[in-house]
């Protein structure tokens, strides 16, 4: 397996902590964190300041190279981050932040790939329903060179069927990985609701909810960057890619799970029924923007088979894994609770997915168009 981590990852880790045991002599290292261009890649980069930033509004907007991301013409390049999310920086350890940032042009508008700024306003129109949301993030673990983390370099392990939930060696693959991604998460302040092995050997999911509002996006996004980070140590590669590996093996979503307070109260799967029709309308709508690249990913996966619904037809069922929104069983049983959409792929915008759903269900046409 040497030649499929990077070398980086072998670098002496005594030697590197003997350097952040070092004193700071009372300044702070602020790293932030965009997502650039693709709609789907992280950057980040690191400045110092004077004292530890007490909340988000002690922490000065910067800027970056436009150019090098794909989101700026190299004659005109400047972008402007915004910070509005601040964490504690699980790397380089306390008093140092992570801030999560949205990115500006020049003119100060929305870059073309900040969805976050369009889903506030739509958060903002609803904010008396007490939208909460939880999404489940898939992904795998891959080498360097593209096979998913323990697979045989000339081969396939054993078929689909023991790797769930699963513990043991021949079983788990990374768990090393999966752990130091959960405690990172725990230390910045992510919330992470759970983790667990998932179906396909090397591939895995981690929770993370309830959060309310817009907080979704901005704790998943975060969460990505760790899990990134976390990687980088190990010297694998964590992929979002909706259907990884081609043939009888599943792939990665990034399933959604809704409630507003009127479907949490007695009888609220009256209103969970309501929203699931005017979903079953959009249904083209929401597949354009459950993945970056407007359905593309989302035909890999969203096939009928492996745990999916068929990406040409709507569906919901109780209990169902195999439609496009299931109605979980004890939601079914005391006639309250939240639904799963289950069409959202590993690489979707949570912003967009959430701020679609929202629209969808909550919004009449007016307030739509108010929202752009």
């Amino acid at each position: 397996m040497a030649a499929s981590v990077s070398s980086s990852s072998h670098l002496n880790k005594t030697v590197r902590q003997s350097y952040m045991s070092l004193p700071q002599g009372g300044k702070c290292l602020v790293t932030y964190v965009w997502i650039d261009g693709t709609g789907e890649g992280l950057r980040n980069k690191t400045r110092t300041l004077d004292r530890e930033p007490k909340g988000i509004d002690d922490i000065p907007e910067w800027n970056f190279d436009g150019s090098s991301t794909s989101q700026a013409k190299d004659r005109d390049s400047d972008m402007y981050l915004i910070p509005v999310c601040m964490f504690r920086d699980p790397f380089t350890l306390d008093p140092n932040k992570l801030v999560l940032c949205e990115v500006l042009t020049y003119d100060r508008l929305p870059a073309e790939k900040n969805h976050r700024a369009s889903c506030n306003k739509v958060m903002e129109k609803v904010k008396t329903h007490n939208l909460w949301f939880g999404m489940e993030q898939e992904y795998t673990l891959l080498g360097l060179d593209g096979r998913p983390f323990s697979w045989p370099s000339n081969g396939y392990p054993e078929p689909q069927g023991p790797y769930y939930c699963a513990v043991g060696a021949n079983n788990a693959y990374g768990r090393d990985i999966v752990e130091c991604h959960y405690k990172a998460c725990l230390y910045a302040g992510v919330k992470i609701f759970g983790t667990n092995a998932e179906v396909m050997p090397s591939q895995w999911e981690f929770q993370v909810g309830t959060c309310e509002g817009i907080e979704i996006g901005d704790h998943l996004w975060v969460a990505r960057f760790l899990l990134h980070r976390v990687c980088e140590d190990f010297g694998v590669v964590a992929s979002l890619d909706p259907k990884p590996m081609a043939g009888n093996w599943n792939g990665a979503g990034c399933h959604t799970n809704v409630s507003t307070n009127q479907m949490r109260e007695d009888n609220g799967l009256d209103f969970i029924n309501r929203a699931i029709v005017k979903l079953s309308e959009k249904h083209g709508e929401h597949i354009r923007v459950y993945d970056p690249h407007d359905g593309k990913d989302n035909v890999r996966r969203l096939t009928g088979q492996h745990e999916t619904a068929n990406i040409n037809s709507f569906t919901h069922g109780v209990a169902s894994r195999r439609s496009s929104i299931r109605i979980p069983r004890e939601t079914s049983v005391q006639k309250k609770g939240y639904f799963e959409d289950r069409r959202p792929a590993a690489n979707c915008d949570p912003y967009s997915v959430i701020a679609a759903i929202v629209e969808t269900c909550l919004l009449d046409p007016e307030d739509k168009e108010q929202s752009k």
